[in-house]
């Protein structure tokens, strides 16, 4: 039995409690409980002896295109697959040295194995000060040839349930709230730290995206620039007008590829999906991020995001692989024009088949779509129908 370790606990809406405290190498772990948990308030210490952590990776600038890319040699030998008697995100037990040390219900942790981080621009709460760290949105705007900077950021796990296997979608309403609430937390707290300019977080779910465990967890990702798709986002919306996203939800509830909507939320197939399976998750007031929802958003988007997922599944008789994308608004600009929303993306084009990014669409990024927008929408609908309210 380990000793009990000194926690940084805070209350959160919803009745969630925050508890704060450190990995044996000095990683954030943050507990989040659900309200009424059954778990005690003390967790273990992790009494690990581990490596020292990775050197922070660089990043590269293709000159051609003004993407900055991650080189991270760190993130080659990630665990793949493992046994629920392995699993790195369960629970640590005697023979399974995990990353978490004590039973929890929602858990967030540095990553190990990070693309970005743990150094910083100015060494923020204790960690290493980056050698070569951006300088700002201008500094990364600039093209050039083989210009490098240190990828400075911060990557973490969140672990929706401390069962082996499941998803997003499998968790209850109420975890399904904690984990919203998380969501928002962690969102502040990293939007504060020197260097972000960007917070992403997304679920990968199915070994067809790339996922290397099978246990139900998402990441954030914390950037050190704003990524590409949202600078092209921005682009549209200073070539059209600040409301484009007001524009786009009211043109897609006044359309047939609506699937699901609430009080606070619409749920869309989108006029120009890419993939056999797009849905986008729109709140219906303007939010740049998951911070600036209030309570009664969060409370309807728990229930009404488990049923789009569970719809999602419906479709056929095995899960569905996707990629939940929750796209938020650059830290430091356009927070009054970029709108938070989700984009669920999945290449399942038949209950047998996948879209493979060939030619076109991988090389020149010229898409080609399968299946016409409407009628994946009116499937998708059918599918949600089919399955139980999860608030009832």
């Amino acid at each position: 039995m380990h000793e009990s370790t000194e926690l940084r606990n805070t209350e959160l809406a919803a009745g969630v409690v925050k508890r704060a405290t450190t990995l044996a190498d000095g990683r954030e772990l943050i507990y989040f409980d659900d309200p009424g948990t059954t778990l005690d308030a003390e967790r273990s210490v992790d009494a690990r002896a581990l490596d020292p952590r990775p050197e922070t990776a660089s990043m590269r600038l293709d000159v051609l295109t003004g993407d900055w890319i991650t080189v991270a040699a760190n993130r080659q030998n990630r665990v793949m697959m493992p046994s629920a008697d392995a699993d790195p995100l369960a629970p640590q037990t005697p023979t399974n040295p995990s990353e978490i040390p004590s039973r929890y219900d929602v858990a967030v942790f540095e990553n190990r194995s990070p693309a970005f981080g743990p150094a910083l621009p100015d060494g923020f709460g204790g960690v290493p000060v980056a050698a070569n760290p951006p300088r700002g949105l201008d500094d990364l705007a600039a093209l050039g040839l083989e210009r490098a900077r240190t990828s400075v950021g911060r990557c973490e796990v969140v672990c929706f349930s401390p069962e082996h296997s499941g998803s997003f979608g499998t968790q209850t309403v109420t975890r399904a709230r904690t984990v919203i609430e998380a969501w928002a937390d962690r969102t502040a707290a990293l939007s504060q730290i020197p260097g972000i300019e960007q917070v992403f977080p997304f679920e990968n779910r199915g070994e067809a995206i790339g996922v290397t465990l099978p246990h139900p967890h998402g990441q954030i990702y914390a950037y050190p620039y704003v990524t590409p798709r949202t600078t092209r986002v921005l682009d549209s919306i200073d070539r059209t007008a600040p409301d484009l996203f007001a524009r786009i939800l009211e043109s897609e509830q006044n359309s047939d590829r609506v699937v699901l909507q609430g009080e606070h939320w619409t749920a869309f197939v989108p006029f120009a999906a890419r993939w056999p399976l797009e849905v986008h998750l729109m709140p219906h007031r303007h939010v740049a991020d998951f911070a600036e929802t209030n309570e009664a958003e969060r409370d309807e988007l728990a229930p009404l995001y488990l049923r789009l997922l569970r719809g999602v599944d419906a479709l056929y008789e095995t899960p569905t692989p996707y990629i939940a994308a929750w796209h938020q608004a650059p830290v430091h600009v356009g927070r009054d024009s970029v709108r938070l929303h989700l984009q669920l993306t999945s290449p399942r084009r038949a209950a047998d088949k996948l879209k493979f990014l060939a030619g076109s669409e991988s090389a020149m990024w010229a898409w080609t779509a399968e299946i016409p927008p409407e009628k994946s929408a009116e499937r998708l609908r059918e599918a949600i129908a089919s399955v139980a309210d999860p608030a009832s």
